[in-house]
């Protein structure tokens, strides 16, 4: 008796990924990740660590923060996904996006994408979280620069800049003011014996 490779067949699944009906043929072992990045060439989702450590895949999964290597394209079928390709409005960066670029918190970029997606899963749910909340939030997104500080502080600037759930049909969100009148969250100020900087 002679063995082989397995053979896997391919299936149809159906997507919408950032607001685009989307097709692709995947065998049961295909991640969304692979979809995403090899059918659809959205590659803005990176691929790094492939267990779900370090968050360079993530995307919005039907609005949650998911690592898009743990998951089964086929699990995704009729699913709505949102990557970072999505996240700017035609040629107006996202509030978040511009936050990063005005706070110098892309670093080398890798890990940019997921830092983006996790941080606008916690806007969409919390418009003004606290720095703890942020930290939280993006805690499953490792930075190998270290730039953790300028994250942090990106998130918090976005957070004064739109809407918990912004229209992404409409261009152009007015910037608010942050509830706290701008003052500063207690724990704004890191502790350098538990994180140099």
């Amino acid at each position: 008796m002679t063995t082989g490779p397995v053979a896997f067949e391919a299936r149809p699944i159906e997507l919408r990924v950032n607001g685009r009906a989307r097709h692709a043929s995947v065998e049961a072992q295909h991640t969304l990740l692979e979809v995403l990045r090899t059918d659809l060439a959205l590659t803005g989702t990176k691929e790094c660590c492939l267990v779900g450590e370090c968050g360079a895949c993530t995307v919005l999964l039907d609005g949650r923060s998911v690592d898009s290597c743990l998951v089964l394209a086929r699990e995704a079928d009729g699913a709505e996904i949102l990557t970072v390709e999505g996240l700017a409005r035609g040629d107006e960066l996202d509030p978040l996006q511009q936050a990063f670029l005005d706070n110098a918190a892309a670093q080398c970029g890798f890990c940019i994408p997921g830092q983006l997606v996790s941080a606008r899963a916690l806007l969409d749910s919390n418009d003004h979280p606290t720095r703890a909340e942020v930290e939280d939030a993006l805690a499953g997104n490792l930075c190998r620069c270290a730039g953790y500080e300028q994250i942090i502080e990106a998130v918090l600037d976005a957070a004064g800049r739109a809407p918990a759930v912004p229209d992404r049909s409409l261009p152009g969100d007015l910037p608010s003011k942050r509830p706290d009148g701008g003052r500063a969250d207690p724990a704004a100020v890191p502790d350098a014996r538990l994180a140099p900087q």
